[in-house]
Formats: structure tokens, sequence, C-alpha cells
């Protein structure tokens, strides 16, 4: 891998899926761009950890929602390192809350976060993608559940579900202005199951998938980088849920 590809992980300051993305994209000889919002200190562990590995890492803190701050983000991100070869999306808020206490507020900040924010890093960078000779590879992050929703999660799912739609329509607007500018996108399925979910819970979620265990943040990652290596893909989403999009054990 040529280390000097460069790729932006947003979400990656704190240790969730975005932080493995950003440790596999390191491994494989990529500089990082480690994105956060607020979490400054984790962030900057982030790139101690990073550049321990032999990279270049460098953060940058924006609110995903405001369009001129990702415009500062990109600017920024140019600057410090003259292009970007991957964008990777995973920066996402998911707040578990029963419908009758959901309010608008709710659904609102969940497509700001999720929605929004995804689209306009992928309209932003991927419009300077389109001006590189070299093109670039964006990879959104999804959630297989978004066919099968679970309960609880109503303003969430449908934040994570124009994730999808808005993949395979950017995948045609930048790739139809740069060919070697590809859209794909990676749905995770129970990968970093939460630490307080009870243990019935947890049972079922593993239960449910054809493998029968956990996945972890390490798997999406792999899938990320296997979506960047192969330039034949575009406007595609990958489940990675050990099969739980095609099984549930109720049928």
């Amino acid at each position: 891998m040529n280390s000097s590809k460069i790729a932006l992980v947003t979400g990656s300051g704190k240790k969730r899926v975005g932080h493995a993305i950003a440790e596999t994209l390191a491994k494989a000889g990529y500089s990082i761009a480690v994105h956060y919002r607020s979490s400054e200190a984790e962030a900057a562990e982030t790139v101690a950890f990073l550049q321990s590995l032999g990279v270049k890492a460098v953060a940058f803190q924006a609110d995903l929602a405001d369009e001129q701050a990702v415009t500062r983000l990109m600017d920024a991100v140019w600057a410090e390192f003259g292009r970007l070869d991957v964008l990777v999306n995973s920066a996402a808020i998911w707040n578990r809350k029963p419908l009758e206490q959901v309010t608008a507020a709710d659904v609102r900040e969940h497509f700001e976060t999720n929605t929004l924010g995804t689209f306009l890093c992928a309209q932003i960078a991927g419009l300077r993608m389109v001006a590189q000779l070299e093109g670039g590879c964006i990879i959104n992050i999804g959630d297989w559940a978004e066919i099968r929703p679970y309960l609880d999660y109503a303003a969430y799912f449908p934040s994570k579900g124009g994730v999808t739609t808005l993949t395979r329509s950017l995948a045609v607007e930048l790739g139809t202005r740069n060919p070697k500018v590809r859209v794909n996108a990676v749905l995770p399925g129970p990968v970093m199951l939460p630490p307080d979910m009870p243990d019935e819970e947890r049972r079922q979620a593993i239960n449910a998938t054809l493998v029968k265990r956990e996945g972890t943040p390490h798997h999406v990652a792999k899938a990320v980088l296997s979506l960047i290596d192969n330039d034949f893909i575009t406007g595609v989403c990958l489940p990675v849920d050990g099969g739980r999009s095609i099984y549930s054990p109720e049928d």
C-alpha cells in the first residue's frame, strides 16, 4: 500500500467502529485524518495510537450537521495532506427511547447527525475527489436493521435508512462526473453491543445470527478495506451482520 494514501474517518476519535476502521487503514499504510465533534481528549489519544503504528495522523474537529463546518473540515484536511483518497463516514448517534417518548427534536438530531452529516461529507469531499485525477473512494456506515428494525429506536432507524439511498444516489452523481470516484456502504450487524445490554437481549441478538456469535468493529473495518481495494464495486450496500439480515430464529 502506498504510504501517501490519505483517509478521513469521521467519528474515529472515540473507541467505536470508526476507531477500528482508522486502525485498520493505518495498518494498511494510510495516513489518517481523525475526526471528532466533542471528544478532543480521546481524539488526541487516537492520534497518538495511530502515530505509534508508523503513519501520519492528525485530528480535526467539526460538527457534521453544519455545512460550513464540514467545508472548513475538508479545507483543513486538504491543506494538511494535499488530497483525500478515502472518506469513511462512521460518525453516528443511536439513542434508545420508547416510541411514546420520541420527540421531533429526537428525530431531527438523528437525521442531522446520521443522514445530513453523511450527505454533506460525501457531497463536499466527493466533488473534490471528482477534481482529482485519481478520484477517490467513499464508504458510508449504515445499519443492517433498517430492513427489520427492532424496538425503541424509532428516531434512529429512519436516519440510517437514508444512508443506503444516498449511497446509491451519490455513487451515480459522482461516478458520472469521474468514473474513478466510487461510493459504497457497509451495514453492520451486532458488532458492538452496548455494555449495559441485559444478558437475555445479548443472547437473543447473538442467537439471531447464522454464525452464532457477536462480531467486532474490526469485521466492519475489514469490509471497508475490501470495498476500497476492489475498484469494480460501487453503489453497493454490504451487510456485515453474521447473516442476521437473511435469518431469524423466530421465522
